[in-house]
């Protein structure tokens, strides 16, 4: 069997390195194609693997005793904490050809500069970083920019619009993506002035289908594949979005156990597997030569194996990130 193998970095999570060695065991069993590069501190991993009987012709260790925190700027890590996981694991993706992609739930700043330094190629382009979030018609709209930039010019937009649209073509099979651009009305006047800017840009470009501006309300409606924005407000999207439907689920369970309705229950569990965005997978960064995901720092072990299947969709589609070489 060829096995797909990927980096998971140990440390970084709110809930520890067990936490992520037990969702890497938990992938190994559920996903027997799976193989994984675990990074961290190795007495540590070893010591977990045998506890938890991990096979050990699909599991290697790689001692990283280094650990970057969120406190660290991206600049400094860099050049300081060579020996942590996250930099390790990102520097071997980039080295080894039988690494797919890498899993962490670490430093977001630093990470993205560690792609561009390792996974850029010769042609460095600007990463961005996408959520695929479940749209209201069973499929998945890719939300790019959720955060790597919150600063845009119309033509870091437009660059985001092709990255985004390349990842929906390659990971599922989406022959002419419909791409549409974040705003407060759908009529082409609306807008800030950077929007109204974008929206020649993505319009013009017979690369893309673009099917113009998208308002919040309609941002997982499934109007559209990919939703662009810059990071700033992407990130409120997919905060207030999960924010959103917490509650309501929250509220769902709270009235099935006063009710003590077994049907209420059931669908506030359908609506958490559908809506629980942590346990979606993570944030992928676009613009990578390999998928690199961000999970969320408060991940546990099915977001960890939920990730991996994400790398496994990406590995099985021939998914590839960095097509888009345009300077921007």
């Amino acid at each position: 069997m060829d096995f797909v193998k990927i980096v998971i970095d140990t440390k970084g999570g709110d809930k520890g390195a067990a936490t992520m060695i037990k969702g890497a065991a938990m992938a190994l069993e559920k996903h027997p194609q799976l193989s994984v590069l675990l990074l961290g501190d190795e007495a540590f991993i070893s010591a977990e693997c045998a506890k938890l009987q991990m096979p050990a012709d699909r599991v290697e260790i790689l001692d990283a005793p280094g650990e970057i925190t969120n406190y660290d700027s991206p600049a400094e890590a860099m050049f300081q904490k060579t020996d942590s996981s996250m930099l390790r694991g990102v520097s071997a993706l980039a080295r080894r050809e039988d690494l797919f992609g890498m899993i962490t739930t670490g430093n977001t700043g630093v990470l993205i500069t560690a792609a561009i330094r390792y996974l850029s190629g010769t042609e460095r382009v600007r990463p961005a970083l996408a959520a695929v979030l479940p749209a209201q018609t069973g499929g998945f709209t890719c939300l790019v920019d959720t955060g790597a930039t919150v600063d845009c010019t119309p033509p870091i937009l437009h660059h985001f619009a092709r990255l985004g649209s390349d990842l929906m073509k390659n990971m599922y099979g989406i022959a002419a993506p419909r791409v549409g651009l974040l705003s407060n009305g759908s009529e082409s006047s609306k807008g800030n002035k950077l929007v109204k800017e974008t929206y020649p840009l993505l319009r013009d470009d017979q690369s893309l289908c673009f099917v113009g501006n998208i308002e919040g309300n309609n941002a997982l409606s499934g109007d559209c594949d990919v939703l662009v924005c810059d990071g700033f407000a992407g990130n409120q999207v997919l905060k207030v979005t999960e924010g959103t439907a917490t509650r309501i689920i929250t509220d769902v369970m709270k009235y099935a156990y006063r009710t003590g309705s077994d049907e209420v229950k059931k669908l506030g569990a359908h609506l958490m597997s559908v809506y629980d965005i942590g346990s979606l997978g993570g944030g992928i960064i676009l613009g990578a030569a390999k998928p690199v995901i961000k999970a969320r720092g408060s991940a546990g072990e099915e977001a960890v194996v939920n990730t991996a299947a994400m790398l496994l969709n990406m590995a099985a589609n021939k998914a590839v990130f960095a097509q888009d070489k345009n300077k921007v």
